[in-house]
């Protein structure tokens, strides 16, 4: 039986690790609104947590709706196309539709607060975001990776820290 349990684990891990691995530039999605990461964060300007506040529970953050994004730019005249669409959005009262670059397995419990309260700075995950003007995945989520992450900064690697028991 626990031969069957590992292989069954295994091979889900091999699935996810090509599911959710990494994007050629080409195949960065799609957003609603062009967003320029490298123009809000340099110099800088802005932190991650700036837009990406965590939600009540800690485990996730939060992607920015329009009414975040027009905090800032209520006080900036919209001049390039992407403003144009924010300002569009906002008159219209609707939301932009982001599409999600980053994505966890469900059967993984993953926690943003942990990760931050130990040090964790988001481009160990994320890549270089900062210096990006589109975002693509460009870091591996896959077991391998974390487990790798976890042993070279002596955190747990006991299967029950990110998964949920059977």
């Amino acid at each position: 039986m626990k031969t069957a349990s590992l292989a069954a684990l295994l091979l889900s891990t091999a699935l996810c690790a090509t599911s959710y691995g990494w994007q050629a530039e080409s195949d960065a999605p799609k957003q609603p609104i062009e967003f320029n990461h490298k123009l809000h964060s340099a110099g800088g300007k802005q932190s991650c947590t700036t837009c990406h506040a965590e939600t009540e529970s800690g485990e996730l953050v939060d992607i920015p709706d329009v009414p975040k994004c027009m905090s800032c730019h209520n006080s900036i005249a919209p001049r390039t196309s992407a403003e144009q669409k924010l300002a569009a959005f906002a008159k219209q009262n609707r939301d932009a539709d982001w599409v999600r670059v980053y994505q966890i397995p469900t059967f993984v419990r993953f926690s943003h607060r942990q990760h931050a309260q130990a040090g964790t700075q988001c481009d160990v995950c994320h890549g270089p975001v900062a210096t990006r003007t589109s975002l693509r995945r460009e870091k591996q989520l896959s077991m391998g990776e974390c487990m790798t992450c976890h042993r070279e900064n002596n955190a747990s690697i006991e299967c029950g820290s990110c998964h949920e028991p059977r």
